[in-house]
């Protein structure tokens, strides 16, 4: 692995785990009380992790005409598996990072509640007292609670499977349109340019089926209908058909070119 795609892949990582974290942060608003501004800074880290994603786009289409001009394009295929392989990664990772990140979340929300300054918060979370609260929030998932997982009532298969579709589409939108260009060179423009209808159909899916149903959700724990365990249980749930959708974005990936590439001809 050369030092272009280690930064790619660390990138996709960081994304991905942002965007995996930011769950956490709908616990941490049950758990103060504070739902408006749980949900603030959950829109933030996904506003992030989503706009971040098209950051991936210039190292990438840098790659891909490099070796368009100097040959060995053969081994694109096994460097883009890889990026998807680190998303997958990520995202196993911020699963098992949820506990601590709920933590960090609630001190986050409560400090800010007193101090009202986004700025001064990432500057306190800097400083030793700061540092210092991060490594006291740091634990891992219970042995109890991986045995007790059962799919809550309120999470329909349905909910979950078009989570999975709208995560596999937004990780391998980039990456397919791109890889399409190479296969596709004559139009490698127009096929690069197709990953903001990839990307932006899985972005209405997410926040027209997805977000408001976990909204509900909230308000049911609120409101005593549901139980704050119950909802865990959905938000890890929905980090599982996460992962699960940037594991099927591998099988997309190449079928996914494919199409985009043939799409290029004919628009």
């Amino acid at each position: 692995m050369d030092g272009q795609l280690l930064l790619i892949c660390l990138l996709t990582a960081s994304i991905n785990l942002i965007g995996s974290l930011a769950y956490a942060a709908r616990i941490a608003g049950i758990r103060t009380g504070r739902i408006a501004m749980s949900f603030a800074l959950f829109n933030i880290l996904v506003l992030v992790s989503r706009m971040s994603n098209s950051f991936l786009g210039p190292f990438l289409a840098k790659r891909i005409e490099t070796r368009i001009v100097s040959g060995g394009g053969e081994a694109l295929a096994g460097d883009f598996r890889m990026v998807l392989a680190s998303a997958s990664l990520a995202v196993f990772v911020g699963i098992l990072l949820v506990p601590t990140a709920q933590r960090l979340f609630a001190r986050a929300i409560g400090w800010f509640q007193r101090n009202r300054s986004t700025a001064r918060l990432v500057l306190h979370m800097a400083s030793p007292s700061g540092l210092a609260a991060i490594r006291q929030a740091i634990t891992m998932p219970k042995v109890a609670h991986l045995k007790n997982l059962r799919r809550p009532k309120a999470m329909g298969w349905g909910l979950l499977v078009a989570n999975m579709l709208a995560q596999a589409l937004i990780t391998v939108g980039v990456l397919a349109s791109l890889y399409a260009g190479y296969l596709n060179p004559e139009f490698r423009v127009t096929a690069s340019q197709l990953s903001a209808v990839v990307n932006g159909f899985a972005t209405i899916l997410l926040f027209a089926l997805i977000d408001p149903q976990l909204s509900v959700m909230t308000d049911d724990v609120v409101e005593g209908r549901m139980d704050e365990a119950s909802f865990r249980k959905v938000i890890v749930w929905v980090s599982l058909s996460r992962l699960a959708g940037t594991m099927a974005a591998q099988a997309l990936f190449l079928p996914a070119a494919m199409a985009i590439a043939w799409i290029a001809n004919y628009v």
